[in-house]
């Protein structure tokens, strides 16, 4: 087989896997996330307590350090 047909068949080849995952990529699109009940909030699971969903200082603290550091700096 001559050099060329081979790089000829495998530039096809090549083509048609590029092809084949482009068509089978799918990515989700944005959406809004809804409760099904329709109360506004996420559910908490079952095995979840009260108490246990609320955010400690430290939790409070480490999120407001990362907003502070998306700023831009002036």
């Amino acid at each position: 087989m001559k050099l060329e047909v081979a790089r000829g068949l495998f530039l096809a080849g090549a083509l048609a896997v590029a092809s084949m995952a482009l068509v089978a990529w799918e990515q989700p699109g944005p959406q809004v996330l809804t409760a099904a009940t329709g109360t506004g909030h996420c559910p908490l699971p079952r095995t979840a307590k009260a108490n246990d969903a609320k955010p400690g200082n430290d939790l409070l603290l480490l999120m407001f350090g990362l907003s502070q550091g998306l700023k831009p700096q002036s």
